[in-house]
């Protein structure tokens, strides 16, 4: 595959996870709330089905103990091919047991493990970003989902580290290939940073050069298919993983496919193209949810759908609170359908927030070596 950038061709050699082609090399980043079946569903229908697209974070100890709603959070529709879903855990017995039902069960074709979730609730327990701290903790984690996991591939997430003065992504970068994961993907931020600042590619290439024989994905600050592209000249990453960029945004897939496949982009769509997005998805998550919680749910990507286009403050509002399908239909006739796509609306979208301290167990940052398996393992799914 060849991709352009500034009118020079970039030479992208094919992705593979396991078995499965990753074509173009983009994966829709799981994140809490969002990528459920119906956002993944109107992503895919935009780009490839042969991209990854990654439900929302799945609690290895609520597969376990089989909690009903982490059940039903496992969906994915007919055609979703291969199916990716995100484990997290703290536990190498309850990563293990995990893997073994969604792989014995035939859950999902693709296992991604997080270790990148700056959250407080998800550090203080010594998970997300916390976790690559602990080598050896990190390695029986991956090691057990790995052997567990029986041939379906597992790839593995992480941020640069806890903080400027606490970095684990080349440790744990090579310990994931080490134990047999098929790729990994770093958010070139610490979890410090949150979402704030800007994403630090030359990691990304520190950790290519670091695991030569592994895919490596980069993540951070991807919000146009030129992002993209330039990424993987600037680093050499294998991939890219796309998070808050395509908020409000699904056809940005549309977009990375034809950047990545030297195409022409496709037009940015109008405010009355945008609507008919909007209805979509309302349409989908209805399927999903049911009419009542769907339509709630897609209260949330109101704002980012209509970002930079004129719509009045009053319009907005009810769009905001919205709670019927045919509401939302009479709402979105009364948006001016011939409004181009607002140029200001490139760029930046979703939580940014400032950098903080990172919450952590007591005495967390004493022993990198200490195996021990933190106290209590989160029974909550979706992050």
């Amino acid at each position: 595959m060849t991709a352009t950038l500034g009118g020079v061709a970039i030479p992208t050699p094919p992705l593979k996870i396991g078995p499965y082609a990753v074509d173009p090399p983009v994966v829709l980043a799981p994140m809490a709330g969002i990528t459920n079946v119906a956002f993944r569903q109107l992503c895919r229908e935009f780009g490839s089905p042969t991209s990854l697209y990654v439900c929302e974070m799945i609690t290895a100890r609520a597969i376990v103990e089989r909690d009903a709603k982490t059940m039903e959070m496992i969906t994915f529709g007919e055609d979703e091919h291969p199916r990716s879903l995100q484990l997290y855990g703290v536990d190498p017995v309850s990563m293990r047991e995990a893997a073994k039902i969604v792989v014995g069960e035939n859950r999902a074709d693709h296992i991604d493990m997080n270790f990148g979730c700056p959250v407080p609730k998800v550090t203080r327990k010594g998970g997300g970003a916390a976790l690559p701290y602990k080598r050896k903790l990190f390695r029986e984690i991956v090691r057990a989902a790995v052997r567990a996991a029986d041939g379906v591939p597992v790839t593995v997430k992480f941020r640069i580290g806890i903080d400027d003065d606490h970095h684990t992504f080349l440790d744990a970068g090579r310990i994931a290939a080490d134990e047999g994961a098929q790729a990994v993907a770093l958010h070139a931020r610490t979890a410090a940073q949150r979402y704030s600042g800007q994403a630090d590619w030359s990691a990304i290439a520190r950790l290519k050069e670091a695991v030569p024989d592994v895919p490596v994905l980069g993540n951070g600050d991807i919000f146009s298919a030129a992002d993209a592209l330039r990424m993987v000249d600037e680093t050499g990453c294998d991939g890219v993983v796309v998070g808050r960029g395509c908020l409000g945004r699904p056809w940005l897939f549309a977009e990375l496919q034809a950047a990545f496949r030297g195409e022409p982009a496709p037009v940015a769509p109008s405010l009355g193209g945008v609507a008919a997005i909007l209805a979509r998805h309302a349409r989908l998550l209805a399927a999903h949810l049911g009419e009542d919680k769907g339509v709630r749910d897609l209260r949330k990507h109101m704002a980012w759908y209509l970002k930079g286009f004129p719509v009045g403050a009053d319009l907005r509002r009810s769009l905001a609170m919205v709670s019927t399908l045919a509401e939302l239909d009479d709402l979105l006739g009364a948006l001016d359908p011939d409004a181009p796509f607002p140029a200001d609306a490139e760029g930046p979208r979703g939580r940014q927030g400032s950098p903080a301290k990172v919450v952590l167990p007591e005495g967390w940052l004493d022993d990198p070596e200490d195996a021990m398996t933190p106290s209590a393992e989160d029974m909550h799914s979706g992050g």
